[in-house]
């Protein structure tokens, strides 16, 4: 069994040049001057980075931004939040976001990360991770309503597109497949495109600006290492020094993204967005499992990982499936470009797992 550390970002080198790189980017910043932004989920690896680039900017030019944290878990979230907990300029609220929010004050922003996004979470628990994604939406929507919020952001899902027909390469923000809806496990993806739905609604009816941001499968620091997904099962075997082991021929194509240029893509779709829905996805991060599980061994040449397969055929027999990925031009078009290299994000996420090991 690998010991898992408890994932950290503060003071992380790794994560202080992530946050700068997010805020070079050509974005008007100072649309958030003096906003109250709520982000839910905010001990996730994706929200989290939401909350520090808001206080990061405040740092940076002084923006003045308050930002309220909304976590379930709060003994988890006082540690992983624990280097932003005493910032006059952060609050922590800890409640579920399936019951509805009150907060003092003016909120200008909902960024919605709040979801049970762990693989393992929608069999073993689907009625919590579809509830967080339909009374959740609804609870920041009403709250978005009464307070007259300037715009509300979902962090959806790339699953929400099911089934694609063969030949399909690259997803677009309107091909839309389908799966079967009553399979509990459909409960995370069923709960993401009802979640969108309600945003539209609430657009439609009461006028409060949505963007729903569509990530496809993001890595970096703040994923914990037993998360369930390939990635994290990677990142675990390089930090404690194991070979690769692979359940199949690792056929499977994927869009990996860095964690820092999704968060990044989430904020062209918030400040430069005119469409509802956007694809977050690094185009060159378009790989089959088992290239990423090379490139994982590859990060720390030195250790002399290999790749195993738990079937030996599987080693000698590869035939890669047909590329499904992320159709990210519509991001594109509004100036976002992923900036951090497959390799080199590997490696950033593999050097700040070290750090924590070794913190233990």
């Amino acid at each position: 069994m690998i010991p898992v550390p408890t994932p950290s970002t503060d003071s992380s080198p790794v994560v202080q040049h992530d946050l700068h790189e997010i805020l070079d980017r050509d974005l008007p910043w100072e649309e958030l001057s003096g906003a109250a932004v709520l982000v839910t989920g905010a001990s996730g690896m994706l929200p989290s980075y939401v909350v520090r680039t808001l206080l990061a900017l405040n740092d940076r030019a002084g923006a003045g931004i308050t930002v309220h944290g909304l976590v379930r878990d709060g003994d988890k979230a006082r540690r992983l939040l624990a280097d932003v907990l005493d910032r006059p300029d952060f609050h922590l609220l800890v409640q579920d976001v399936t019951a509805p929010v009150d907060l003092p004050g003016p909120v200008d922003y909902v960024i919605h990360g709040a979801s049970a996004a762990r693989p393992a979470l929608h069999g073993s628990r689907p009625v919590l991770t579809i509830k967080a994604n339909l009374l959740g939406t609804f609870n920041l929507l009403d709250l978005c309503v009464d307070k007259g919020s300037r715009g509300f952001v979902l962090m959806s899902s790339a699953e929400v597109y099911g089934a694609q027909p063969d030949g399909t390469e690259l997803i677009g923000e309107e091909s839309y497949g389908g799966f079967d809806f009553l399979n509990p496990r459909a409960c995370y993806a069923e709960g993401k495109r009802a979640a969108e739905t309600i945003c539209t609604t609430y657009q439609a009816q009461y006028g409060v600006t949505s963007r729903v941001v569509r990530f496809g499968h993001v890595y970096g620091p703040g994923m914990a290492l037993d998360d369930g997904r390939v990635q994290a099962d990677f990142a675990a075997s390089v930090v404690f020094g194991k070979d690769i082991v692979l359940n199949s021929d690792g056929s499977g194509v994927r869009t990996y993204t860095y964690v820092a240029d999704a968060v990044a893509g989430l904020f062209y779709a918030l400040l430069r967005g005119e469409e509802t829905a956007y694809n977050v996805a690094d185009p060159a991060g378009l790989v089959s499992i088992r290239r990423l599980a090379e490139l994982f061994t590859e990060v720390r040449p030195e250790r002399g990982l290999r790749l195993r397969f738990t079937n030996e055929s599987d080693a000698r027999s590869y035939s890669l499936v047909k590329k499904q990925g992320l159709d990210s031009a519509r991001l594109a078009a509004l100036g976002w470009r992923p900036v951090v290299e497959l390799s080199n994000g590997l490696n950033r996420m593999v050097t700040h797992l070290e750090a924590d090991a070794a913190a233990g």
